[in-house]
């Protein structure tokens, strides 16, 4: 890796999405990976792979945030285990259980505000339209209007 890279946020939760994308932004740029926790059901699991991940790709840049407010909010069956974890169904026009209310848009704030202070010129979140199983904030509008 270049030392003349320039530096790029990369939001990792550690599943297969940010670990792709975070190979994208290597091709490019130094990273510095991001992570949330917020009290979800696979907390402990994606921090052990979002540090992995971090270890492969050699991040010396790593900063963890607890969300706990997301949880407090509730009305997401990753965060409330009051609430079923419905199955994936990707012709389902509903927002699935499952959906953590505007959670891509606190993680795209966080990111940005510690871009700025890193002088960091990339964000980087893997968030697919196709398998988000109708999350609003994993459309492609959500995006160009974030």
């Amino acid at each position: 890796m270049s030392k003349n890279k320039d530096l790029a946020v990369v939001a990792v939760s550690g599943g297969m999405d940010s670990c792709v994308t975070a190979a994208i932004a290597n091709q490019n740029y130094k990273l510095a990976f991001a992570h949330i926790n917020y009290r979800q059901r696979t907390e402990k699991r994606e921090l052990r792979a979002f540090n992995e991940i971090a270890d492969f790709f050699n991040v010396k840049e790593r900063l963890v945030i607890d969300y706990t407010h997301l949880s407090k909010i509730g009305g997401s069956s990753l965060t409330d285990k009051d609430i079923e974890v419905t199955k994936a169904d990707l012709s389902n026009k509903e927002i699935p259980t499952s959906y953590v209310p505007f959670r891509n848009a606190n993680i795209l704030s966080a990111c940005v505000s510690w871009a700025e202070v890193l002088k960091a010129k990339a964000v980087f979140i893997g968030a697919v339209h196709e398998d988000s199983s109708g999350y609003p904030d994993c459309r492609p509008e959500f995006f160009s209007a974030f």
